[in-house]
C-alpha cells in the first residue's frame, strides 16, 4: 500500500504543470472527451509499465543506501527540470486523421524521457518488490492529473495556472529529494556528494542554457 500512495502522489506532482498535462488542455478541446481520455489511457499504460520494468532492472543492480540516494538526487533534478518548464509544450500537438492515434502518439512520445517516466523508474527501483502497486499508482496520479486539468479546461474553458502549479511542484520535489539524499548519504563519503553536486550543477546548465542564449547582448 506505501508503494502504491507514494507512486500515486509522486507521479500525481510530477504531472501538475508539465506538457503532456498542457497538450490535455489542447486535445479536449479538439476532440470528443472519450476519444482523448481513451488515448490517455492506453499511451500512460505503456509507457509506466517500461518505466517499472527499467526500475526493476534498476533495483536489482545497486545496493539498497546508494539506491535511495540516487532516488533523491533524482527528485532533487526533477524539481529543478520542473522549474525550467518547457516552452514549446503545446507543439506537441501534432495533426493526423485518427483523433485517437494523435492522442496516443502524442502521450506516448510526449512521456518518453519525460520527469513523470524518469518519477516512475526511480520508484520501482526503491520498491522493487512492488511492481504492479507501483505501476497501478503512477499510472492513477498521472492520469488523475491530466484529466484534472481536461476537466478544469473543460468547465472553466481556460487552462491551469501553469507557473504558480509548477512553482509549487518544484518545491515539494525539491524538498523531498533533498530530504531523500541527506537521510540515506549522511554517512557516504565526500566523493558521493560531490559526484551528486557536480552531477546536479552539470544538468542545471543544461536545462537552462536556453535561457542563457536568449540574454541580449550589451551595446
Amino acid at each position: 500500500m506505501d508503494a502504491f500512495l507514494i507512486a500515486l502522489v509522486m507521479v500525481f506532482l510530477a504531472e501538475m504543470g508539465d506538457k503532456t498535462q498542457l497538450v490535455a488542455l489542447t486535445l479536449a478541446g479538439r476532440y470528443r472527451l472519450p476519444t482523448v481520455i481513451s488515448g490517455i489511457l492506453l499511451a500512460t499504460g505503456l509507457v509506466l509499465a517500461l518505466s517499472v520494468l527499467c526500475g526493476r532492472l534498476l533495483g536489482g543492480l545497486v545496493a539498497e543506501p546508494w539506491l535511495q540516494f540516487l532516488a533523491g538526487v533524482s527528485f532533487l533534478l526533477f524539481g529543478i527540470w520542473t522549474l525550467r518548464g518547457s516552452e514549446n509544450d503545446e507543439n506537441a500537438v501534432r495533426e493526423a486523421s485518427n483523433p485517437f492515434l494523435v492522442v496516443f502518439w502524442t502521450f506516448l512520445l510526449g512521456e518518453l524521457g519525460d520527469k513523470t517516466m524518469l518519477t516512475t523508474i526511480s520508484l520501482a527501483a526503491q520498491y522493487r518488490l512492488s511492481a504492479l502497486p507501483v505501476w497501478t499508482g503512477s499510472t492513477l496520479g498521472m492520469i488523475a492529473a491530466d484529466l484534472l486539468a481536461v476537466g478544469v479546461g473543460w468547465i472553466l474553458g481556460t487552462r491551469l495556472p501553469e507557473r504558480g502549479i509548477r512553482r509549487a511542484v518544484a518545491v515539494l520535489f525539491l524538498a523531498l529529494g533533498a530530504w531523500d539524499t541527506w537521510t540515506s548519504g549522511k554517512d557516504f563519503p565526500l566523493a558521493a556528494w560531490g559526484g551528486a553536486a557536480a552531477f546536479l550543477l552539470g544538468a542545471t546548465l543544461i536545462l537552462f542554457r536556453a535561457r542563457f542564449r536568449r540574454r541580449p547582448a550589451e551595446d
